[in-house]
C-alpha cells in the first residue's frame, strides 16, 4: 500500500516535471488591450481587454510589455475576456495595446514548498491518508437526517473526509453555504477555497446573505480574503479586508490614501524638474507607504486570525502563511474536480475535517507535460484517485460520497440524456424545472422544443484543419450555428452561448460576431468559447457545435478520447432552456464506435423525435440577415450577378470531383479583365484562364468575390457528400474572406 510520504514525493516530482516542461517551452503570451488603471494604493492596479478567456492562476507573476517598457507584477484575476493586473509602477491613466507574459510555474513551486512541510508534520500527513484511502466506515447518523444540508453537516461533523458529488444545477452553492453558516453556528472554524476568485466570491456571499438573514451576523465573522472581483460583495455588509479596514480603522487607510496622493504629485514635479531635494522626499514617502502597508498587512492578518469563516483562493492558500500556518475546524474545496491532486491533498492537510465537492463528470484539471506522473496527479482529479469514482462505475456509492440529486437548471427534456447517461440515473430533475424553463423553449428557432439535433448529413464536405493551429473548423456549420444565434435573438433570448470542442470554430465564430453582429452584442449576452472555456457558465440558450464532418475519416479525439464524455457533458449542462447541437448525424454514425457518449446522444435525438433535417431549413430559417443569405444552390442568379459586379478579384475552389457547367465557365471567362482570377484546384484547368493557380487539395467548393463576398454551395455539379435539396450560403464579410483565403497560402 502506498505511504502519505510516497504520495507526496509522486507530486513532488510531477510538480516538478510540469514546473521543466512550462520552462522549456517557454512563457505564455497573448495581446492585451484598453488597459484602465483602476487603483493606486501602493501598487497599480489595471484592468485589461482580452481577445478570449484567458485562465492564468490567481497569484501567478506576469510581466507586461508596451512599446520599449516592461513591467513585472501578479494577476489578480482572471476571469471572463478580462484580467486584472497589479504592476509595481505605473504605465499610467491609459494603455492602448500590451503583450502580457505569463511564467506559470511559480505557484506551483510554492505547492512543492507546502508539501515539503506536509512531510515533516505527522497530523497533517494523517489527513491527507485518510482523503486518499477514504476505507473507513462512515460513522454519521444517517436515521437522523432531516434534509440535504443537514446530511452534509452530520457528515461533515462525523467523518474527517465528505466527498460532495454536485452534478449542474443541483444546488451545490446552496448546500455548501448552508453547511458553512450551519458549523459558524456552532462557532467551527472554516475555510472555504476554490481555484478561481469567482467560485470564491458566489459562496462567501451566499454564506454571509443568509447568516444575516438570520440575524446572526457579526462584522469580521465572515472574510473574503485576497484579490475579489467585487461584483458579489459590493452589496453585502464589510467581508473583505478593505472594507473592515475602512470600518474599523479608517485614520490607517487615510494615511495611506494621503501618501499615496503625496507620492503621486512628487512624481508629477519629478518629471519636470529633477531636484536633489524631491528626490529625498520621495524616497521618505516610499519608506512611509512600506510602514503603513505593513501596518495594514497586520490588521489583514489579525483579521484572519478573528474571523470564523475565511474564503481565499487554493493559489493565495499556499502563497500567504496568514492561512497555510493555520488550522480550521471544517476545510471546504469547491469546483474540487478543477483542481490538482496534490492541491486537494493540501487543502484537507488544513483542517480537521474536509468537504470535497466538485462534479467529477466534467472536465479535469489541466496540465501541460506530457510525463506519467503529470498524467496522473496533475491530468485527473481527486475524486478519481481516492476510488471514489470507481464506486459509481460499478453502480454504488462509495460510503464518503454524498450525491446532491435534484437538478433545477435543465429542461427536462435537455437533462433527459445527461441523468441516464452521465449520471447512471442517479439524478432526477426538480419538479419546477419544467415551469421555470418553458418560456425559453416555446421561442424560436423550434418553437416548444428544448432539445434539437441539427443534422448536417450530406451537405458537402466542409471539416478541415486550420493551417497554424491545426484546429479542426467547418465553415458550414458555423454559419448555421449563427443563423441559430440570429433567430434566438430575434425570438427576444439575451442569453446564448456557442460551444465547441475545437478552438479554430470557436475563433471563427468570434470573427464573424465580431464582424457582422457587434450591434447584438451590446444588447446581448452572447459569447463563443471551447467546451474548456465554458465549464462553470450558463445560459439560456447553448448551441452545440460538434465541427467533424466530411473529408476527414476519423472524429476527433476530442469527441471520442477518454475526456470526450466530461466534454459533452459540460457541453449540455450549461444550458437552461434549449439545446441545440448542430452536428453531421451520417458522419458520427460512421465513425463514432456505438457506447461512445457523442454517438449516444445523436441516437438519443433520434429515438426521441428531436431531429431537424437539412430539407427543413426553409421551415426554420425566418430571418435572412442582411449579411448572411441561405438559398436554394439550383437557383444561380444571385452567384452570377456578384461574379458580374466583380471589382478587383475573385478567388475560387475546384475539387477534382466538381464540374463547371458550361455556364460557369462563360461566366468566369466573361469577366472583366482588372478582375484577377485565382483557382485553387488539383485538376489542369487552362480553359478558365486564370491569372493565379495554386496546386492544392480542396475538399468543397468555394468562391471569394472581392475580398468580401463569400459563397458556399457554389459550384455544386459534382460535389461531393451532397444531397438534395441543394442549399448554397452568402456571407458579406471581408474578415471572414480573408480567413479562409489565407488558408491556402495565397499570395497576392
Amino acid at each position: 500500500m502506498t505511504t502519505t510520504v510516497s504520495y507526496i514525493k509522486e507530486w513532488q516530482k510531477a510538480l516538478q516535471n510540469e514546473i521543466m516542461h512550462l520552462k522549456k517551452f517557454g512563457s505564455n503570451k497573448c495581446i492585451v488591450t484598453n488597459g484602465r488603471l483602476l487603483a493606486n494604493d501602493g501598487s497599480f492596479t489595471y484592468y485589461f481587454d482580452t481577445t478570449g478567456s484567458i485562465r492564468i492562476p490567481v497569484g501567478s507573476s506576469i510581466r507586461i510589455e508596451w512599446g520599449g517598457m516592461k513591467q513585472s507584477g501578479r494577476v489578480l484575476s482572471s476571469e471572463g475576456k478580462g484580467v486584472i493586473l497589479t504592476l509595481d509602477q505605473s504605465f499610467g491613466e491609459l494603455i492602448s495595446v500590451a503583450t502580457l507574459f505569463h511564467d506559470p510555474w511559480e505557484l506551483l513551486e510554492q505547492l512543492i514548498q507546502r508539501l515539503d512541510e506536509m512531510k515533516k508534520n505527522k497530523q497533517k500527513r494523517l489527513r491527507v491518508k485518510k482523503l486518499m484511502d477514504p476505507s473507513m466506515p462512515a460513522k454519521h447518523p444517517v436515521e437522523k437526517s432531516k434534509s440535504t444540508v443537514h446530511e452534509l453537516v452530520l457528515r461533515s461533523k462525523y467523518n474527517p473526509v465528505t466527498f460532495v458529488w454536485g452534478p449542474p444545477g443541483t444546488g451545490k452553492t446552496y448546500t455548501l453555504a448552508r453547511t458553512a453558516a450551519n458549523k459558524y453556528f456552532q462557532e467551527k472554524r472554516v475555510l472555504i477555497l476554490s481555484h478561481s476568485n469567482q467560485a470564491v466570491d458566489v459562496l462567501i456571499s451566499e454564506i454571509s446573505a443568509f447568516i444575516t438573514k438570520k440575524q446572526r451576523y457579526h462584522e469580521g465573522d465572515v472574510l473574503r480574503y485576497g484579490f475579489h472581483t467585487g461584483e458579489q460583495l459590493a452589496n453585502l455588509e464589510a467581508v473583505t479586508t478593505s472594507q473592515l479596514l475602512e470600518r474599523q480603522d479608517p485614520h490607517l487607510a487615510e494615511d495611506k490614501e494621503k501618501l499615496i496622493e503625496e507620492r503621486r504629485n512628487l512624481k508629477q514635479d519629478l518629471a519636470h524638474s529633477f531636484s536633489k531635494r524631491d528626490t529625498n522626499q520621495l524616497l521618505e514617502v516610499e519608506s512611509k507607504i512600506a510602514r503603513v502597508l505593513e501596518k495594514i498587512r497586520q490588521k489583514e492578518i489579525q483579521f484572519v486570525k478573528d474571523a470564523y469563516i475565511v474564503g481565499t483562493t487554493l493559489a493565495k492558500a499556499a502563497s500567504d502563511p496568514a492561512i497555510y500556518e493555520k488550522n480550521f475546524d471544517v476545510v471546504i474545496l469547491d469546483e474540487a474536480s478543477m483542481a490538482y491532486v496534490p492541491q486537494a491533498a493540501f487543502a484537507a492537510s488544513l483542517g480537521k475535517r474536509v468537504i470535497i465537492c466538485g462534479d467529477f463528470k466534467q472536465l479535469p484539471p489541466i496540465a501541460s507535460s506530457r510525463d506519467a506522473l503529470v498524467n496522473m496527479w496533475l491530468k485527473e482529479d481527486i475524486f478519481h484517485r481516492a476510488g471514489v469514482a470507481d464506486w459509481v462505475n460499478d453502480g454504488k456509492l462509495h460510503p464518503h460520497l454524498f450525491l446532491l440529486k435534484e437538478q433545477r437548471r435543465m429542461h427536462p427534456d435537455i437533462s433527459a440524456f445527461t441523468n441516464q447517461y452521465i449520471y447512471h440515473s442517479l439524478v432526477g430533475d426538480h419538479e419546477s424545472v419544467t415551469k421555470s424553463r418553458d418560456h425559453i423553449a416555446q421561442k424560436t428557432p423550434f418553437p416548444n422544443r428544448s432539445s434539437v439535433l441539427v443534422d448536417t448529413s450530406f451537405t458537402g464536405a466542409h471539416c478541415m484543419t486550420e493551417r497554424t493551429s491545426h484546429s479542426r473548423m467547418n465553415l458550414w456549420q458555423v454559419l448555421l450555428s449563427f443563423q441559430l444565434i440570429h433567430e434566438s435573438y430575434l425570438s427576444g433570448i439575451r442569453s446564448i452561448g456557442f460551444v465547441t470542442p475545437y478552438r479554430a470554430q470557436a475563433n471563427l465564430m468570434e470573427l464573424i460576431l465580431d464582424d457582422i453582429y457587434e450591434k447584438e452584442r451590446a444588447t446581448a449576452d452572447i459569447i463563443a468559447a471551447t467546451v474548456h472555456r465554458f465549464q462553470g457558465s450558463e445560459r439560456d440558450v447553448m448551441i452545440f457545435d460538434t465541427v467533424d464532418s466530411d473529408p476527414q475519416t476519423r472524429a476527433g479525439m476530442l469527441l471520442t478520447g477518454k475526456d470526450s464524455e466530461r466534454l459533452i457533458n459540460v457541453a449540455i449542462t450549461r444550458t437552461k432552456g434549449k439545446f441545440i447541437h448542430v452536428s453531421n448525424q451520417a458522419f458520427i454514425r460512421k465513425y463514432v464506435y456505438q457506447g461512445k457518449t457523442l454517438r449516444q446522444l445523436v441516437e438519443h435525438h433520434e429515438k426521441n423525435q428531436q431531429t431537424v433535417r437539412t430539407k427543413e431549413i426553409g421551415t426554420w430559417v425566418r430571418n435572412q440577415h442582411p449579411r448572411l443569405q441561405w438559398m436554394h444552390a439550383l437557383k444561380v442568379d444571385k452567384v452570377f450577378s456578384d461574379l458580374q459586379a466583380a471589382r478587383t478579384s475573385i478567388v475560387i475552389s475546384i475539387p477534382v470531383q466538381t464540374n463547371l457547367s458550361e455556364q460557369w465557365l462563360e461566366k468566369l471567362r466573361d469577366r472583366d479583365q482588372r478582375v484577377n482570377l485565382t483557382v485553387i484546384s488539383e485538376r489542369d484547368l487552362p480553359e478558365l484562364r486564370a491569372n493565379q493557380y495554386l496546386n492544392e487539395r480542396v475538399a468543397f467548393p468555394f468562391v471569394v468575390i472581392d475580398k468580401q463576398i463569400i459563397w458556399l454551395g457554389h459550384p455544386l455539379e459534382g460535389s461531393s457528400a451532397v444531397r438534395p435539396p441543394f442549399i448554397a450560403v452568402r456571407l458579406q464579410s471581408e474578415k471572414v474572406s480573408d480567413y479562409l483565403v489565407g488558408q491556402f497560402v495565397l499570395k497576392e
